[in-house]
């Protein structure tokens, strides 16, 4: 079965209903500048009412280790999300599981997940502008030689409209979507959520 994460959880009424639609990860923002950035006590408060069967993924970018490590264990995060500049050697220091997010602008962009030792990378779509979030697509074809470095987590302009397509095509190990099941930025929109899950789920069988 393919992974489905829902991103940019801010509130706890989106955080189960997700669940209850199905979702495997949920992702909590911990960057400052992104629209989607839940405050530490507020991300406690919602994984504090979550199943224990729900992952939970605290998404950091440019962060101190001593930072990421303080607000995993006050949250009571599972994994945590890379989406910055960090390098192989910053990740190997870290002491817990870690997905390394990729921004995808072309085939040379993925000549760096060698030099990694993480076994789950997320691809999205690169821009200048930021670290994610954008609701881009990439080149998927990219994505399915980028699977010759271990697991993939696909995400970048994914909605219930395209991620049957992106699925058959790319067969990632899991998909990830923030911007795509949104009402506003920060605000999830029950019926996207439904069908976004309700497809990945049937895609994936």
């Amino acid at each position: 079965m393919i992974k489905v994460k829902i991103c940019g959880i801010t509130n706890l009424e989106d955080a189960l209903y997700a669940a209850d639609c199905g979702a495997d990860a949920l992702g909590f923002i911990f960057y400052p500048k992104s629209p989607r950035f839940v405050e530490i006590t507020r991300a406690e408060e919602i994984i504090s009412k979550l199943s224990p069967f729900i992952t939970t993924v605290g998404v950091f970018v440019n962060q101190s280790i001593e930072n990421i490590v303080n607000i995993v264990h006050e949250c009571n995060i599972n994994i945590v999300q890379l989406h910055g500049d960090e390098t192989p050697d910053y990740c190997s220091k870290l002491p817990m599981k870690a997905i390394k997010a990729i921004r995808v602008k072309n085939e040379d962009s993925l000549k760096q997940i060698a030099g990694y030792k993480t076994s789950t990378f997320l691809l999205d779509a690169y821009s200048e502008n930021s670290y994610g979030g954008t609701g881009k697509i990439f080149n998927w074809d990219l994505a399915i030689k980028a699977k010759g470095y271990g697991r993939i987590i696909l995400s970048g302009g994914l909605t219930h409209d395209n991620v049957r397509e992106a699925i058959e095509k790319v067969k990632p190990y899991g998909v990830d979507v923030s911007s795509g099941v949104e009402e506003k930025e920060g605000k999830k929109g029950k019926e996207k959520v439904r069908e976004f899950i309700k497809r990945v789920k049937e895609a994936g069988v």
